[in-house]
């Protein structure tokens, strides 16, 4: 009897301090590295794009863009003719996807049933990030050198116009009401630009961020996670009042951001081998709700929301080479052939 009342009084013990930690923390560690499968291939990478229609992966590789099936990283076609390979964007409407080729400043227009190229457009030097604007109905390139983003008619492939912002864009995200809201790298501050009219609306800044890169917005609560590569931390904003809300600490070499609304969660990809996972507690308030270990340099990454699965890429790399080559004047470590992998990261609830 005296047994049974300890272990009541402990249960109650118990009950009694969970309910003092907030809701959003209680379920934390629930995604986990499910599985690790090689896809191989040479030259580096860049973006990753789930194409929600046809369940394929494209990413970004250098002189291509790889599409590869996520359930067995085999390559199941090639977008060829790429110089630098950066980003890639869907608009199904139309039946075409889009990938920039960042040292010839174009953007390409493929059939997404065929792959084939359709069209090759000019952009501007340094076409990096790009997305698709629903609201609009255009396709928008990001052109870091340029300073600029760069409308297009996802029919057709023809450019529209370019909007000067005064500043390096990263990445960008639709609020699918006519505005589009780009990072600009290089001045740690957000552009919310008029998808429409093709002008900067208004700008804010983003105290405590430098070297901005991946973005990723919450459609309902009107948030926007922007990474922040030099300083290690995950900005978040309200694209509502243009304000910065606070920040939470993340891994080392971000690059690319997502955020699932089914589970309200932001993620942070990393290169130094983590995923942060970032909860809201509160309107305003934020926390690390997990870090997962995932490989070194997965730093670019896709989510599918409907199964609650991230994807992510990442290699394998020699030691640092002693000297300086041609093909490798910034003395960086050799990626090791065949050892391109991708990671798959689920939900464990």
């Amino acid at each position: 009897m005296i047994g049974s009342l300890r272990a009541a009084r402990m249960l109650s013990l118990v009950a009694a301090l969970t309910a003092l930690i907030p809701a959003g923390r209680a379920a934390a560690q629930a995604w986990r590295v499910a599985r690790t499968i090689p896809v191989g291939g040479d030259g580096g990478w860049d973006y990753v794009a789930f194409d929600s229609v046809g369940h394929r992966l494209f990413i970004a590789r250098g002189d291509r863009v790889d599409v590869v099936d996520p359930a067995t990283g085999t390559v199941v076609g090639s977008i060829p003719g790429l110089q630098g390979a950066h980003g890639v964007a869907f608009a199904y409407d139309a039946g075409h996807g889009f990938a920039t080729s960042g040292k010839d400043g174009t953007v390409l227009m493929f059939d997404l049933t065929t792959l084939k190229v359709l069209a090759r457009t000019a952009a501007a030097p340094d076409a990096d990030g790009i997305i698709y604007d629903p609201f609009t109905k255009r396709i928008f390139s990001m052109n870091g050198d340029s300073r600029s983003t760069t409308a297009f008619d996802p029919v057709t492939g023809a450019k529209i116009g370019t909007v000067d912002l005064g500043a390096g864009p990263e990445f960008a995200a639709s609020s699918n009401d006519g505005m589009i809201y780009v990072n600009l790298a290089d001045e740690g501050a957000i552009a919310q630009v008029d998808a429409q009219s093709l002008r900067v609306a208004r700008t804010w800044n983003l105290p405590g961020c430098n070297e901005s890169t991946g973005m990723a917005i919450d459609l309902v609560h009107h948030r926007l996670f922007t990474g922040c590569r030099g300083t290690k931390v995950m900005a978040i904003s309200s694209y509502a009042t243009g304000q910065m809300l606070t920040t939470v600490p993340i891994g080392a070499g971000v690059d690319g951001n997502a955020y699932d609304p089914g589970t309200g969660e932001a993620f942070s990809a990393n290169g130094d081998g983590t995923l942060t996972v970032v909860r809201q507690d509160s309107p305003g308030s934020f926390f690390v709700a997990q870090t997962v270990k995932t490989m070194q340099s997965a730093r670019t990454m896709a989510l599918d929301p409907v199964s609650h699965t991230i994807y992510l890429v990442g290699a394998r790399f020699g030691p640092v080479p002693t000297t300086s080559t041609e093909d490798n004047p910034r003395r960086r470590p050799p990626m090791i052939p065949g050892s391109f992998t991708l990671l798959v990261v689920h939900h464990g609830l």
